[in-house]
């Protein structure tokens, strides 16, 4: 007898806040990310196929974090020192996703 195994991904990238980072999702060169373009394009592919939150605290580079303040009910997986991937989670699925340049 032989048991075959199917794996199957559910996108769960429901929305985007910014449109830049729509644009880069969908394979188009944005001038601003361009330094960060390779490992942007990484961690929303990380986001995309997350089934919980959880998942997205592997690798431990993300840094996970619940945002405070004016980005309350936020999360944020780390691009670099300077820019973070930004999101809403809810339901299992990640909303209104952007790219932000923490420290500006």
């Amino acid at each position: 007898m032989t048991l075959l195994t199917y794996v199957v991904t559910i996108p769960m990238i429901e929305s985007f806040k910014c449109a830049d980072t729509e644009a880069l999702h969908e394979g188009k060169r944005i001038a601003r990310f361009v330094n960060i373009e390779r490992v942007a394009l990484r961690k929303l592919r990380q986001l995309e196929i997350a089934v919980r939150l959880e998942d997205l605290r592997i690798p431990p580079q993300n840094r996970l974090e619940l945002l405070k303040g004016r980005r309350r009910g936020q999360y944020s997986i780390r691009i670099n020192d300077q820019w973070r991937l930004c999101f809403v989670w809810r339901d299992g699925a990640a909303f209104d996703i952007e790219i932000v340049d923490y420290h500006s």
